[in-house]
């Protein structure tokens, strides 16, 4: 990214006033071969749509965080993320979106809550809540996301978009009383939420079993008696023709 001129020739605040020519200029720490390669995979998704030349940079940028230490440049590593999902996703490869982030955190719990965030929406969008369930719910019970300041964006996130969806109530529930990153007001509105989505579901199983009772009165298994005789009345018939279409023999 470049520098404007009239921001870099500004007074630095919180040194004294602007720099004597005496002073020595403290330049920023150069950015790093993994940033300068984020910077052309955005470049290449935003700008020129190539979305495959976007991947593999990000690719490319990964492999030499490899090399760093674990903890450093965390905000590039999730921006790599960010931008290698939506280049997939425009690829249309987006089933293959959460295996290829985890092949760089390797674990779900170690995913940043941005990244699992677009996840969960991606699925979810695309109406494939159940790929994200293990992952979120894994998550979510790791002791060290807990603290998180996302993590209640990331359990109504799960409420909403993968746990009610997929009609998964007990563990919406469990997870709605057992977390304290809910307040008393928000957990009574979702245990509102889960009680009126577990009636829809007695009452769609309970309307499938009902058409399934009526198909199965309907079947020939279970007719009334008058039907049952037509039916054998016109297998007689057929029986009848047959014969009466036989050669005649002395």
């Amino acid at each position: 990214m470049r520098s404007d001129p009239a921001t870099s020739a500004a007074p630095l605040r919180g040194l004294g006033g602007p720099l004597r020519s005496s002073e020595p200029v403290r330049s920023s720490p150069a950015p790093s071969a993994a940033a300068l390669l984020l910077e052309e995979a955005a470049d290449l998704l935003v700008v020129h749509l190539d979305f495959a030349a976007a991947l593999r940079t990000c690719e490319r940028a990964w492999q030499g965080l490899a090399e760093e230490p674990a903890g450093a440049s965390l905000e590039v590593k999730c921006s790599l993320c960010v931008v290698g999902i939506q280049a997939l996703a425009e690829m249309d490869r987006w089933r293959e979106v959460l295996s290829w982030v985890l092949q760089y955190y390797q674990i779900p719990e170690k995913l940043p809550p941005k990244v699992l965030e677009l996840c969960v929406l991606l699925y979810s969008k695309m109406q494939e809540p159940g790929a994200m369930l293990d992952a979120v719910s894994t998550w979510l019970r790791d002791p060290d996301n807990q603290g998180l300041p996302e993590y209640r964006t990331l359990a109504e996130l799960h409420l909403q978009r993968v746990l009610f969806p997929l009609g998964c109530l007990s563990e919406a529930e469990e997870l709605v009383v057992g977390s304290a990153a809910f307040s008393e007001e928000q957990r009574l509105e979702a245990l509102q939420a889960i009680s009126v989505a577990r009636q829809q579901q007695k009452h769609r199983h309970s309307g499938s079993e009902e058409a399934q009772k009526l198909n199965q009165e309907a079947s020939p298994h279970s007719l009334p008696f008058l039907y049952k005789l037509a039916q054998i009345f016109h297998r007689i018939r057929e029986a009848v023709s047959s014969l009466c279409q036989l050669p005649l023999h002395d």
